[in-house]
């Protein structure tokens, strides 16, 4: 498991980008009744709406990167890969800025991601193809890479990749329901991936592939300062 202390230690990227971490958790409310909302709403209307963050450019190159690793017989290595910088993205707003701004080119971009490959270990297939992506100027589209991968990993197993995220680790009960929704759902196993953020206050997001059910509290503050603001 790649950390984002690991990423990051010992000066590992310019210092013009540093790690930050929020380890202290707030106390998320009920959302029981929300993720049960999902299992009657899971369909194209105001509460699933598709993520902007993937794009058809990640899914192209998403694409390209599962049919060398499946040739190469090398997909859950790079899965395993892709989960970790997946993590890192998660924890550090820094890295996002740097995958994502324009103040830093490509080369730059790519020498950051060569470094975590190196320092993390990667396998070859995934470093090449993260040095490709920052030299053809798409490395703002590793989330959505990330993400379509996930999606046809799961897919040539029979099941459904989801990532879930929450305000407080959810209990082995939570867990529980919440998988037990998403089989209803979609009619597939889920292989979930959970995560913490105490940005979203309360509540919970699940995302499954392009499709985001957002039923934080942090949207839901978000909703109402944009009405009143209409009013």
């Amino acid at each position: 498991m790649l950390s984002g202390a690991r990423l990051w230690a010992g000066g590992l990227i310019d210092s013009t980008v540093q790690c930050a971490f929020s380890k202290r958790f707030q106390a998320f409310s009920p959302w029981w009744s929300s993720a049960a909302a999902f299992i009657d709403t899971h369909r194209a209307d105001n509460q699933v709406a598709d993520d902007s963050k993937v794009s058809n450019v990640g899914e192209r190159y998403a694409q390209a990167l599962f049919d060398l690793a499946n040739d190469e017989k090398t997909t859950a290595a790079v899965e395993a890969d892709l989960k970790s910088l997946k993590r890192a993205m998660a924890d550090s707003q820094d890295l996002k800025v740097l995958l994502t701004s324009p103040a830093f080119t490509a080369d730059a971009k790519g020498a950051g991601l060569a470094a975590i490959a190196a320092k993390a270990k990667f396998h070859a297939t995934t470093a090449k193809f993260l040095g490709l992506l920052a030299a053809n100027g798409r490395a703002n589209a590793l989330g959505g890479v990330i993400t379509a991968f996930e999606a046809l990993s799961a897919a040539a197993r029979g099941v459904v990749s989801a990532s879930v995220v929450t305000a407080l680790p959810l209990t082995a009960a939570q867990s529980k329901g919440v998988a037990a929704a998403l089989r209803q759902a979609l009619g597939k196993d889920p292989e979930i991936e959970t995560r913490v953020d105490p940005l979203i206050l309360g509540g919970i997001k699940v995302q499954v592939g392009s499709r985001l059910f957002d039923a934080s509290l942090r949207s839901k503050l978000d909703s109402l300062k944009f009405a009143l603001k209409r009013a």
